[in-house]
């Protein structure tokens, strides 16, 4: 049996944040800009707090079975809810999106090397 990889989206808003908290997130943005996105182990968080208060923590996980993806997903989000809590950041609408990297559909490039492979 194979491990499988998941990759764990949690999203949400911050809410009520105050002006130091802001501030703070501001001063750290490069850190979390989403064109450094990345699925990590620990969680990456993006945001833009410039333009919306929207931020997107992204989780990297593995499982044995397929419904390893359920307990992948709570670990995802108490590690996002964690996060924020320690900062004392409020957030609202908290939702999560998770995908089994073996039952993700093959590229055009993958399609292309699987068939040269059973050549």
């Amino acid at each position: 049996m194979s491990t499988r990889t998941f990759r764990i989206t949690v999203r949400g808003v911050f809410d009520g944040l105050g002006a130091d908290q802001r501030a703070e997130l501001l001063a750290r943005a490069a850190e979390h800009d989403v064109l450094r996105a990345a699925f990590t182990t620990e969680g990456h968080l993006s945001y833009d707090v410039a333009a919306r208060s929207a931020f997107t923590f992204r989780f990297l996980d593995s499982g044995d079975e397929e419904e390893d993806i359920l307990e992948a997903t709570e670990r995802a989000e108490g590690a996002a809810m964690t996060w924020l809590a320690e900062r004392g950041y409020g957030y609202k609408n908290l939702r999560s999106n998770a995908e089994d990297l073996s039952q993700a559909p093959l590229g055009k490039r993958q399609r292309r090397a699987a068939a040269q492979k059973n050549v």
